[in-house]
């Protein structure tokens, strides 16, 4: 690909991680806190995520009126239902990722061989299917913990395209022994969640960083024209953005990227389409 729609040369899509962890797990604000029983400090952190984040981020995608993907856990819509509900009013075409069936104590089954991924792999398609109606062609695993027989098995159950990936700029593929299985770039840097709770950065460095990010690669595609066309997945959680402060750095993002006349704020569904891919 040289370029997107519309001319433009570096596609970015933002991907809410709608996640399950169950009480007791999931990311620890404060970990001076984490052994206390209860712990309220950290349940609590957890749950406004879920409670008030979630529907944060989805009104902010509709207001700005640009595109959304979700990465979803297949147990979040029967454990939550009136959230998944909430969300699903607010952005109705986002794509929807299979991210697993939660993100604490059933992740892939990992050194358990090739049938028992697929396995595990087809559950989730069904409980997502079962709850959503919409039968997921992507996959992000869950907790980023793959191995080398989960692409594999991603294309062996009908999955066209994934998120594991961390390390280009560009789409590829992959030929796997099931089939073919479009990369799309997921980088690590890019991941909000990390940067909040493991190196002390708040909502605003966050914004710096996305921005700084996508403007260089618009400015590559000015200076270089000839080069491929670049796609960037960039993951966001309510843990971060989904608090007031980290829904108005956003808002800041998604203005400036409109305004960039090479880049292009869009889903990975369009991306795919666009890349002449079957989504």
């Amino acid at each position: 690909m040289r370029a997107w729609p519309g001319e433009t040369k570096v596609a970015v899509c933002f991907v809410l991680y709608v996640e399950a962890w169950g009480f007791g797990h999931g990311p620890n604000f404060r970990p001076d806190t984490a052994a206390r029983d209860p712990d309220v400090v950290d349940e609590s952190f957890r749950q406004y995520a879920i409670d008030w984040g979630i529907s944060r981020v989805g009104r902010v995608f509709r207001e700005q009126g640009l595109p959304l993907s979700i990465a979803l856990n297949a147990l979040f819509p029967e454990r939550y239902p009136d959230v998944w509900n909430q969300l699903r009013a607010l952005v109705p075409k986002a794509p929807i990722i299979a991210h697993g069936i939660n993100n604490s104590t059933e992740l892939l089954p990992l050194g358990r061989g090739l049938d028992a991924q697929r396995a595990y792999i087809r559950r989730t398609l069904d409980l997502i299917e079962k709850d959503t109606g919409v039968r997921s062609r992507g996959w992000s695993s869950p907790s980023v913990y793959p191995n080398a027989d989960t692409f594999t098995a991603t294309a062996a159950e009908g999955i066209g395209y994934s998120l594991d990936t961390m390390d280009s700029d560009v789409l590829s593929r992959l030929a796997t022994k099931s089939g073919p299985l479009v990369l799309i770039p997921y980088p690590v840097v890019t991941v909000d969640m990390g940067h909040y709770l493991q190196r002390s950065k708040d909502p605003s460095d966050m914004q710096r960083l996305w921005i700084d990010y996508v403007t260089e690669l618009a400015n590559d595609a000015a200076a270089y024209p000839d080069r491929e066309a670049t796609v960037v997945a960039i993951g966001i959680h309510p843990f971060v953005i989904g608090t007031p402060a980290g829904a108005a750095a956003l808002r800041r993002v998604l203005e400036d990227f409109k305004k960039q006349r090479l880049v292009w704020v869009t889903d990975v569904q369009a991306v795919l389409e666009a890349a002449g891919e079957k989504p």
